[in-house]
């Protein structure tokens, strides 16, 4: 699963492509400082939502929430599922990392994989916003079965969004089923990273 995601230039550029659609984005807690890294589990990211009057607003909020068990829940099973407006996320990226044992038995590490998508500076995230009362309000990344670019490499993949299919995630006029599936082969480039 998707532990690690890269983010560089989606902030900046979110708020660019919603002023060419005619839409604002509002910053309800003020305008971020964002640095470009690699986001870590419990790290706060950026991410875009609907806001309680209906418009689009960016936020940071916390990647994971505790489960049950105390484990954290960075990624959530997709399909068949019916997510509120309210719950919707997009969680701004520009590469994601995937994990396989390494090619080295010798090695201590596994070989990390970053995927990006050509054609898109910036692409989103599916993502799902939840509150809980240790860590306040935080998001998770939802996941589908892997595309055929992923699948070498993992047996789930995160769902992603054109930079145009982030607002119509955010509007849930079309069912989940229109986003929550893998893109098609040859979407995404690999490189050992």
């Amino acid at each position: 699963m998707c532990n690690l995601y890269r983010m560089e230039k989606a902030p900046d550029a979110i708020v660019g492509l919603a002023r060419e659609l005619g839409r604002e984005i509002a910053f309800p807690d003020g305008v971020p400082n964002f640095e470009p890294r690699d986001v870590r589990i419990t790290e706060r990211a950026p991410i875009v939502r609907t806001s309680a009057s209906g418009g689009l607003e960016l936020v940071e909020r916390r990647w994971s929430w505790p489960a049950p068990t105390g484990k954290p829940v960075f990624n959530f099973r997709g399909e068949g599922r019916r997510f509120a407006p309210a719950e919707r996320c997009v969680v701004l990226t520009d590469g994601f990392y995937e994990f396989t044992a390494p090619e080295d038995p010798k090695a201590k590490r596994k070989d990390r994989w970053l995927f990006t998508w050509p054609g898109h500076e910036w692409f989103g995230i599916a993502g799902i916003v939840r509150s809980d009362p240790k860590v306040g309000e935080a998001f998770t990344l939802l996941t589908c079965e892997p595309g055929p670019d992923i699948e070498p490499y993992h047996n789930r993949q995160v769902v992603l969004l054109s930079p145009a299919a982030c607002f119509g995630w955010l509007d849930a006029v079309e069912p989940e089923g229109t986003f929550i599936q893998p893109l098609l082969s040859g979407s995404l480039n690999v490189n050992r990273a």
